[in-house]
């Protein structure tokens, strides 16, 4: 995964593309597990390209996307979210949200 910075960010967010973005904070415990099973599940997707934010950073995107907890997965495409995960349960449950 590729740290997004927020105008990296914005270019994704701006185009009718699919784009999976990660948003987490750097002492969050529950962010790094998330982080390896998102590595996981890339390496078994080829064609999915996953990016990451650091929320500290970025506090109108979190407002903007209405982000409530992290770590945040956020699939986005023609201009809307199309679904948000909170909840990591499995490397088999996050590939099936994002298949």
């Amino acid at each position: 995964m590729e740290e997004w910075t927020e105008e990296q960010l914005d270019e994704k967010l701006n185009k009718d593309e699919r784009t999976v973005i990660f948003f987490h904070t750097p002492l969050c415990g529950t962010c790094q597990l998330a982080k390896k099973m998102l590595t996981v599940v890339e390496a078994i997707i080829p064609d999915l390209t996953i990016g990451m934010s650091n929320l500290n950073y970025m506090p109108a995107k979190a407002s903007l996307l209405e982000i409530e907890s992290v770590p945040c997965l956020i699939e986005y495409g023609n201009g809307e979210v199309k679904q948000k995960l909170y909840a990591f349960h499995s490397v088999e449950y996050v590939m099936e949200r994002l298949s």
